[in-house]
């Protein structure tokens, strides 16, 4: 049993040669891969790097990013995958908050980077191979830090949650399981690698099984078909945003001859449409283990409509509960299945209470057979494409524009399973053009659709915090659409 996602990569390299991952259009062998991010190793443990210093992976998915990611668990350091979307300044802030020494890089504005050294991407091409068995990073223990991954920044800056080795092999193997996945199948993870859905359930779940483990550059519905049946993909990750869209904008005919028996989520929809043997669904986050509850649905079965949300039972190294106010809470039953904690201020904080209880904050209900099912986060916040917006950001960005007396950023529900962002903005007249000015800046997922004119915007008397849950019922002076 491998101690560190270092040694599990070269255990199946040595396995099964000939196992492919990277994008579906440049895939290839892991023992190639292995090569030349030991050679990146090299590269990043030189000039004097300390072990154990900190990365950061701040890149679109491609062939080159995995092999970056591989170079940074030889070099024995630990890497943040990073949303690079996020805007310069937000980017920088989060760096500035890692301490992160080296940052790997396909972006052609490097603004963030401040004074840290920085690689690009394309430099991966350049790497000498080198022997990956006598890597500095073989060495690693399951309880030291492989990676970071940050939350959404739905109450404040993003923060980073530190995964270690032993975070990843138990997810590898729950999933590997669930999804009952073998040496011959092929994984798609269609998603951006920097979230735990493609990189843990996907990426590391096929490659615990032997499978080969690919993405895409970029997630197309009408591309989705035509790659699953090109390069004869058996098993998928995927999540509720392409699940709706690929219902919405694709046939079965379009999904005729594919040859996938297996997938992460489980719709039911989906399944019948698309003929999908099995599906799993599940309950997790990237604190709680990355999945902590995982079910098996057969096509045939009654599968409910709420099926995306339904855990079911936790995990064998994983227990449960409710609080009186319904919020989920867990506990690891075997030591590195959680995840370490919150990098804060040059440390970790594990974020557990006395007993060992990371509180989720999410609320759940039981099932009539005790199964686990998620409700909705308890906090408030906005998700659209899959990811949580980060709502002071936006809202500090917007409040630049002087015209604005006061404003809230909060959402309304959207076509699919996305919100709809509205702004909510107390002006005489509204400024829309400065609006639109400024939110063209941010990435497309932060972008209000529309403005509400409103009187005011309610706020607690003692804090003078938004009470975001009431923005809903003011009354609007004016609505105004937002290309």
């Amino acid at each position: 049993m491998p101690d560190s996602l270092a040694q599990l990569l070269l255990e199946r390299a040595e396995q099964r040669p000939e196992l492919k991952l990277g994008t579906v259009d440049n895939a290839i062998t892991l023992r190639d891969a292995l090569r030349v991010a030991a050679g990146g190793a090299w590269v990043l443990n030189a000039q004097g790097s300390q072990s154990n210093r900190r990365v950061a992976l701040v890149a679109n998915n491609s062939t080159d990013y995995l092999v970056a990611w591989m170079a940074c668990l030889l070099a024995g350091r630990p890497v943040a995958l990073v949303n690079p979307t996020y805007p310069s300044a937000l980017l920088a802030t989060m760096l500035d908050n890692l301490d992160a020494d080296t940052i790997l890089t396909d972006l052609e504005d490097r603004s963030f980077a401040g004074g840290r050294r920085v690689l690009d991407l394309s430099e991966v091409q350049t790497w000498l191979v080198d022997d990956p068995a006598a890597s500095r990073g073989l060495t690693a223990r399951e309880d030291d830090v492989a990676s970071f991954m940050h939350t959404s920044g739905t109450t404040g800056i993003p923060k980073f949650c530190a995964q270690t080795h032993g975070y990843f092999l138990r997810l590898g193997r729950a999933m590997a399981a669930a999804l009952d996945l073998n040496s011959g199948d092929r994984m798609l993870a269609p998603l951006p690698l920097f979230h735990i859905n493609p990189m843990g359930y996907g990426i590391v779940g096929a490659l615990t099984a032997g499978a080969d483990a690919l993405t895409v550059s970029r997630f197309s519905a009408s591309g989705f078909w035509p790659a699953v049946k090109d390069h004869q993909i058996s098993a998928l990750a995927l999540h509720s945003p392409p699940v709706e869209i690929l219902k919405r904008a694709t046939t079965a005919e379009d999904a005729d001859g594919h040859q996938v028996r297996t997938m992460f989520y489980a719709d039911g929809e989906f399944m019948r449409r698309f003929e999908i043997p099995s599906a799993v669904s599940g309950y997790g986050s990237t604190e709680a283990a990355g999945v902590s509850h995982l079910h098996r649905w057969k096509l045939g079965d009654d599968i409910p409509t709420n099926a995306s949300r339904y855990g079911g039972h936790p995990r064998d190294d994983i227990e449960d509960r409710l609080t009186a106010d319904g919020e989920i809470e867990v506990r690891e039953r075997a030591p590195h299945t959680l995840f370490a904690g919150y990098f804060t201020d040059g440390r970790l904080d594990p974020a557990r209470d006395a007993e060992g209880w990371f509180a989720t904050g999410d609320l759940g209900r039981r099932d009539d057979d005790g199964g686990l099912v998620f409700l909705e986060r308890a906090a408030e916040s906005i998700r659209v494409k899959g990811e949580f917006v980060p709502i002071p950001f936006v809202e500090e960005q917007l409040g630049a524009i002087e015209e604005l007396e006061d404003l809230a950023l909060w959402k309304k529900p959207g076509e699919l399973v996305d919100d709809d962002v509205v702004l909510y903005v107390v002006a005489e007249p509204v400024p829309v053009q400065a609006i639109e000015l400024v939110a063209a800046q941010l990435p497309g997922f932060m972008r209000p659709t529309q403005i509400a004119q409103v009187k005011a915007i309610p706020r607690d008397a003692a804090a003078g915090k938004v009470q975001r849950r009431l923005l809903d019922s003011q009354e609007v002076v004016s609505w105004t659409a937002l290309g």
